[in-house]
């Protein structure tokens, strides 16, 4: 592991820290007056975050680059293997048990980081001309978008997948890819919207149904009501009725929005989106300013996340999106999730605070780009 001096914690990105810190301390809170237990199960979470971000950080990674194509087709490998030995859960075979100890493990989690690191790996060994990638390589980065929202949605999990997707394409969008592709791209899209629709499951259909009907489906309707009711301030603890009697369902992971807006009202909620909105606006600064394909497709990727799942997260909770089941990210309760957006953001901040090699205790100062 490398060692910490004054010249690496210059490079650190504090702002980053500074602006999660008030979310996941304000999500444990929320989370514990929701439910006691999952609240203390959601600080587990965060210590274990928190230590595979020292972990991560304090690794050289630079130096193990040449892992990223093994980490990401280790993760394909698992998503197929889902289809053969995986645990089913409410008609879903997502999870695959590991013998005797009766783990499960969700391959489609593991992949994030390792999706958005081969796109970096492939990017900076491929950089983009000046008028973005055409066509040609275009489709080859795009075989490595779409092979694993086809095994994802596959399980079923098209929510997942389409966050890939949407971060995969997002992605080039920031690297640069040229006009006509996305033309092209575009026209294709709407063209096969028909096909798409014919391969939904019947369930997936009818979230759209209830999405596009005039009465919405119980879980948003109680949640606009708890919305409504936070007026500007909100309320406390005891009068968040929808809540408290556990009329809103899972106040605590997938419409934990909702009670933000019960607890602290439309203030409390355009606060919540004004520092996710600093965020992620810091961390696509980050990407345009740098020249260094690892720390742009990183740090881009991270502020996609961010924006995808807080998007669609709330217009789910509002009405706006049909219901997918998305997290707020590093809000929701969850470890999986919280974890994974630790293990990018480390690998990020590493990125940043060893981008020179001298810092690695090399003689010469010539930066990794």
């Amino acid at each position: 592991m490398l060692n910490i001096d004054r010249r690496i914690l210059a490079h650190f990105d504090f702002i980053t820290v500074i602006l999660l810190i008030p979310l996941i301390f304000t999500s444990g809170w929320l989370i514990y007056e929701i439910h006691p237990t999952l609240g203390q199960k959601q600080m587990f979470y965060v210590f274990v975050g928190v230590g595979v971000f020292i972990t991560l950080f304090l690794l050289p990674i630079r130096r193990m680059l040449w892992m990223i194509p093994i980490a990401y087709w280790t993760s394909i490998l698992l998503l197929i293997a889902v289809e053969f030995v995986g645990h089913s859960r409410l008609g879903a075979k997502r999870w695959i048990e590991i013998p005797f100890i009766h783990f499960t493990l969700q391959p489609s989690e593991l992949l994030k980081p390792a999706f958005v690191l081969m796109l970096a790996y492939l990017i900076s060994r491929n950089p983009p001309p000046r008028d973005g990638y055409r066509l040609k390589d275009f489709i080859k980065l795009s075989f490595f978008i779409l092979m694993p929202f086809f095994l994802i949605a596959k399980e079923p999990d098209l929510g997942t997948a389409t966050v890939l997707m949407m971060l995969g394409y997002g992605i080039l969008f920031i690297v640069g890819v040229h006009w006509k592709v996305w033309i092209g791209l575009i026209v294709s899209f709407i063209i096969s919207l028909p096909l798409i629709y014919s391969q939904l499951h019947d369930y997936q259909r009818q979230r759209l149904t209830d999405f596009v009907s005039e009465k919405p489906s119980y879980h948003v309707e109680q949640s606009i009501i708890a919305v409504g009711s936070g007026g500007f301030f909100g309320k406390d603890k005891e009068d968040a009725t929808q809540t408290q009697m556990k009329f809103l369902p899972i106040a605590s992971s997938d419409f934990i929005f909702a009670y933000v807006v019960e607890r602290f009202g439309f203030f409390g909620a355009f606060l919540l989106i004004l520092l996710y909105s600093a965020l992620i606006v810091h961390l696509l600064i980050i990407a345009f300013w740098t020249e260094d394909y690892y720390i742009k497709v990183v740090a881009g990727g991270l502020s996609l996340l961010f924006f995808i799942y807080m998007s669609v997260n709330i217009a789910m909770t509002i009405g706006f999106a049909p219901v997918v089941g998305v997290p707020l990210p590093m809000f929701s309760y969850g470890g999986s999730s919280f974890i994974n957006f630790m293990v990018i953001l480390a690998i990020l901040e590493n990125l940043l605070a060893y981008r020179f090699r001298y810092l690695y205790g090399d003689t010469g100062k010539k930066s990794f780009v």
